[in-house]
């Protein structure tokens, strides 16, 4: 059985400067409480959170998920340009997208090999690289 602890959640949110509001709370325990890093769209922690005592709305769930990811606390994955998954690993790491059900799964780090990448423009550095290898049934 897996154990849900609060504590956790306001640590995660305190690491991030975060006040912990209600609704941060519960989406921040949602998110980390067992200790599992999760991959979530904002639908899909919206679902879960609907299920607890804190009824928070889905416009509050995006703000918050936004605030997560500036404060440092996740990572922004889009994929096709229209869906984002918010995941709670930050290490750069890359993920298996399922194309049968939708989902997001870190890939092995281990056997990513990136040769080279380009000469970021003028003035600019290159912040991050998302990696993300669509899979489907052959």
């Amino acid at each position: 059985m897996t154990v849900i602890d609060a504590d956790r959640g306001a640590e995660w949110l305190r690491n991030g400067g975060l006040r912990p509001t209600r609704q941060r709370l519960t989406l921040a325990t949602l998110l980390v409480g067992d200790g599992e890093n999760r991959h979530v769209t904002a639908e899909s922690l919206h679902l879960s959170a609907s299920q607890s005592d804190e009824k928070v709305s889905l416009a509050t769930v995006y703000n918050t998920l936004r605030a997560f990811c500036e404060a440092g606390l996740m990572n922004e994955v889009v994929v096709d340009g229209s869906k984002s998954y918010f995941d709670t690993r930050t290490d750069d790491h890359p993920h298996f997208y399922w194309e049968d059900s939708h989902s997001l799964t870190d890939a092995p780090n281990d056997q990513l090999q990136i040769a080279g990448l380009p000469q970021a423009p003028e003035g600019m550095e290159i912040a991050r690289v998302d990696v993300v290898i669509r899979l489907r049934r052959a």
